[in-house]
């Protein structure tokens, strides 16, 4: 078990199916699978479309340990439909998150002075573009649902968001990923609301060209989010690298992981105020407009240079604001 965990340790996140992300996310041999393919839980609506099931609908959920700390995980597969959101894939989302925070209320009920390394942590590997149109009441509502989880676990679960999948992260689930406490990507990551083949489907290619795949890079990839400061860790495209992130992350006390949120107090709202005027006094035209703005004096450097001297020159927007 051991020999097989260690190889999946240098394997590329993004080209990694979403089950093969959760066992390698976890300590080895540690992770339970819930809700997996042998219940047989799949959407109850796509058949009467014509369409193909999976029988995990397109998502693992399931727990592990991370050192001493029970971990929640939830990872989406962008092979199945895109990785969106329907009825039971939601379900099955919400409900991971649900188990943590009532096993966090089981935990310290039983002991008050539990200490934070043995406290329940969730981690979602998004890889999606956000409610399935076959069913996309139901994707609506547990986008609402998740939301309202992530509320019930302030100040008790904290929640990491993980983003280097092909697919990225889109949709609602953009602004779920948003409202989670921390975001690790790595350059591969894509992040955004609406994807870059709608933009062009609805506006345009003169207005955005999917096609063009630096320009999709430049605008929602993870080194463009890292310098906007919407994402908190830029890491290496490997399951070690991101599982090392993260236990970074949820080894500091729970306080200091909120703090790394993009949103959720006046000062951030306030900041982003910042960022408007800045982006309406420069007028950018291409992300490396802003790059710029930041203070990368050659923004086209920024692009292809390895990641470590990246993260070591860049200018982050955060910094400047």
């Amino acid at each position: 078990m051991s020999s097989r965990w260690d190889s999946l340790q240098q394997r590329s996140f993004l080209e990694c199916s979403a089950r093969t992300r959760a066992l390698g996310l976890v300590d080895a041999g540690t992770f339970t699978e819930l809700a997996g393919p042998r219940h047989r839980f799949s959407s109850p609506h796509l058949p009467l479309l014509g369409e193909a099931v999976e029988f995990d609908d397109g998502i693992v959920t399931g727990v592990g340990l991370l050192g001493t700390k029970p971990l929640f995980v939830a990872s989406q597969e962008g092979r199945f439909i895109g990785g969106s959101v329907g009825e039971v894939h939601g379900a099955k989302l919400v409900n991971i998150v649900r188990l943590a925070r009532k096993a966090y209320d089981r935990m310290l009920a039983a002991n008050p002075e539990l200490p934070e390394a043995k406290r329940p942590a969730v981690v979602i590997s998004f890889e999606t573009g956000g409610v399935r149109l076959h069913e996309a009441n139901a994707g609506l509502l547990a986008h609402a649902e998740l939301m309202d989880q992530f509320q019930d676990c302030k100040g008790k679960v904290p929640i990491v968001s993980l983003i280097g999948s092909r697919v990225g992260c889109f949709g609602g689930m953009g602004f779920v990923a948003a409202a989670t406490d921390a975001i690790i990507m790595s350059q591969f990551g894509r992040l955004g609301l609406t994807g870059p083949e709608v933009i062009e489907e609805e506006l345009g290619k003169d207005e955005f060209d999917a096609s063009d795949r630096a320009l999709v890079y430049r605008t929602t990839g993870g080194r463009h989010k890292y310098i906007m400061g919407d994402c908190n860790f830029l890491v290496a495209d490997s399951i070690a690298a991101f599982r090392a992130a993260l236990q970074k992350v949820l080894a500091k006390p729970y306080a200091e992981i909120a703090a790394l949120s993009c949103i959720g107090s006046l000062e951030k709202i306030r900041a982003q105020l910042r960022w408007v005027d800045l982006c309406v006094a420069t007028a950018p035209k291409d992300a490396r407009d802003v790059w710029r703005a930041a203070g990368n004096e050659n923004p086209d450097d920024l692009t292809d240079m390895p990641l470590d001297e990246f993260l070591q020159t860049v200018k982050r927007l955060t910094n400047l604001c």
